[in-house]
C-alpha cells in the first residue's frame, strides 16, 4: 500500500508508492519520456480492454459498460499513486506522522479522437469534460476519508505525460495539500480584514485596469497574474464568488468551455503548441472554506525549468512580465 508521510519542519506530506517504480538502478539512466504515439493506444475506442474497467463515461445512446461509442471516458489509474481500499491508518512515529496511501487515483479520457487537444474541440464537447469532473467530484466527496479531489492535466512529454492521447487525471487525498492551505490561509486572513474575497478583488482590480487581461466573457475572466511563477502563466476565474468547483451548472460550463478554449488557443498561437500543465483549485470537501475561497484554473506552459535556485529558496525567476504575457495573448489572431 502507499504511504503517506508529513515533513515535520514544514508540514507538507509526500506521498511513497513504490509500486509506480522499480529498483534504483532503474532511475541510473532515466531519459527524458517521450509520449506513446505508436502501437495500440489503450484510451482509442475499441481498445477498451487494455484500460482498468471505466467508472463512468458519457455515450450519445445507451451502451454496456466499456464499450466503444463514448465521447468521455473516465477509468482507474493503471498505476495509481493511491488506493481506495483499507483504512487510514494514522499514527505517529516519535516525532514524525504518517498514514496509509487512502484516496483515489482516476484518468479522464477527453475525446475518442486520438490526435485531439482540448484546444481543438468544439465548445461543446470541452463541455463534457468539465461536466465529467464535476460527475466524479460529487461521487467522490461521499467518502468522508477524503479532504481534498485535484483535477490536474500533462499535457506533452514535458509536462509528465507519457500517453498522446488526450486525457486529465483526478487524485483524491485524505489530506489538503500545502499549496491550497496557503491559499486558502492567505485568502482567509484577507476576509477577516476585509470581509471580501481575495480573489474577487484581483479580480475587481485587474477588470478595472485590463493591462492583464487576456480574454473575457460574462461570467469567466483569464488574466495573467501579477506575480506568476512562470512564463505566461495564466489563471482562469468565475467573476461571481464561487468556492466550489463542482457547485457549477450547466450556464457556467457554457462560459466556462469557451474561455478555457480561447485561452488555449491562444497560448497555443503564441507559443507554439507548448507542453503545458493545467491544475485546478477548488475548496476543500469537507472544510468550510467557500466564503472566503474562489475556485481556479491555473494554465502553465512548459516553457522554463525549475532549478537549483527556485528549490533552494522558494523564489522565482521569470523572464517574462504578466503585462507583457497577457499583451501577447490578448493580441494573437485566431
Amino acid at each position: 500500500m502507499p504511504d503517506l508521510r508529513r515533513d515535520p519542519i514544514v508540514g507538507r506530506w509526500v506521498i511513497i508508492s513504490t509500486d509506480r517504480n522499480g529498483r534504483p538502478h532503474d532511475f541510473a539512466q532515466m531519459q527524458p519520456v517521450r509520449p506513446i504515439s505508436t502501437g495500440l493506444c489503450p484510451f482509442c475506442p475499441g481498445q477498451e480492454r487494455l484500460t482498468p474497467k471505466e467508472i463512468m463515461a458519457y455515450r450519445p445512446e445507451p451502451a454496456e459498460a466499456n464499450a466503444p461509442n463514448w465521447s468521455v471516458r473516465v477509468v482507474p489509474n493503471k498505476f495509481p499513486a493511491l488506493q481506495v481500499e483499507g483504512d487510514l491508518g494514522r499514527e505517529g512515529m516519535g516525532l514524525y506522522d504518517r498514514m496509509n496511501g487512502i484516496g483515489a487515483h482516476e484518468v479522464i479520457i477527453e475525446t475518442p479522437v486520438h490526435k485531439d487537444s482540448l484546444a481543438d474541440m468544439p465548445t461543446k464537447r470541452l463541455e463534457d469534460v468539465l461536466w465529467a469532473y464535476r460527475d466524479r467530484i460529487i461521487d467522490l466527496k461521499r467518502d468522508v476519508r477524503l479532504r481534498y479531489i485535484l483535477i490536474f492535466k500533462n499535457h506533452g512529454a514535458a509536462a509528465g505525460a507519457t500517453l498522446e492521447h488526450s486525457h486529465s487525471q483526478l487524485i483524491a487525498l485524505p489530506v489538503v495539500p500545502t499549496s491550497v492551505m496557503n491559499e486558502i490561509e492567505g485568502c482567509r486572513l484577507h476576509y477577516q480584514h476585509k470581509e471580501r474575497c481575495m480573489y474577487c478583488d484581483i479580480l475587481k482590480q485587474d477588470l478595472a485596469h485590463g493591462e492583464r487581461i487576456v480574454a473575457e466573457n460574462a461570467e469567466y475572466a483569464c488574466v495573467t497574474p501579477f506575480a506568476p511563477r512562470f512564463p505566461f502563466e495564466m489563471w482562469i476565474l468565475p467573476k461571481r464568488h464561487a468556492g466550489h468547483f463542482e457547485e457549477s451548472e450547466k450556464q457556467h460550463f457554457e462560459f466556462l468551455a469557451p474561455i478555457l478554449s480561447e485561452s488555449l488557443r491562444r497560448m497555443d498561437r503564441v507559443l507554439s503548441k507548448p507542453a503545458y500543465n493545467f491544475v485546478l483549485h477548488s475548496s476543500p470537501v469537507h472544510e468550510k472554506t467557500g466564503d472566503f475561497y474562489h475556485w481556479h484554473i491555473e494554465l502553465i506552459p512548459k516553457l522554463t525549468q525549475v532549478a537549483g535556485f527556485e528549490w533552494g529558496s522558494g523564489f522565482y525567476i521569470n523572464p517574462v512580465s504578466p503585462e507583457e504575457s497577457a499583451r501577447s495573448l490578448r493580441e494573437a489572431v485566431l
